[in-house]
């Protein structure tokens, strides 16, 4: 897999068109290779792609995104995002990924960070993962509403 692919990738869905830090490379390798993602895994990887962001953990943190509004900023965010990785191993990728970006934890970077926290377990249930992110979602969304 070539990282920086991936990276260009998730940046330009975000409307980055430069190229891809050596930090965005570095930390994203580190991500995806992780043998368990932590809540501090997540943190430490917006905080290289999204300098500044927070985790949405406090009341009126609150974040729109289009025509979705995600649960509110809370204490209770940490508790929710945790629940969510102890059971990453029981999700596909797709789903896992739905479940993130639904739940939006933090006050920016989510699509970036969903974005690795997918090829994380692409890489955990088939090995590997594809630069074309959106190929891929594309055809395991398809799958998805098949079930």
């Amino acid at each position: 897999m070539e990282t920086e692919a991936f990276v260009r990738e998730s940046n330009k869905i975000e409307g980055i068109f430069r190229d891809p830090t050596a930090a965005e490379i570095k930390e994203h390798d580190r991500f995806v290779n992780l043998h368990t993602v932590t809540l501090s895994d997540l943190k430490q990887f917006v905080a290289i792609y999204q300098p500044g962001a927070v985790l949405r953990d406090k009341f009126g943190l609150n974040v729109r995104v289009g025509n979705h509004i995600p649960p509110g900023g809370s204490p209770n965010m940490p508790v929710f995002v945790t629940a969510l990785l102890d059971t990453a191993e029981l999700k596909t990728p797709f789903k896992l990924h739905n479940e993130y970006e639904t739940l939006h934890p933090f006050t920016d970077g989510n699509g970036r960070s969903g974005r690795a926290l997918w090829a994380w377990r692409m890489v955990k249930t088939v090995g590997d993962y594809s630069p074309e992110f959106l190929h891929s979602y594309y055809y395991q969304s398809l799958a998805a509403w098949r079930e």
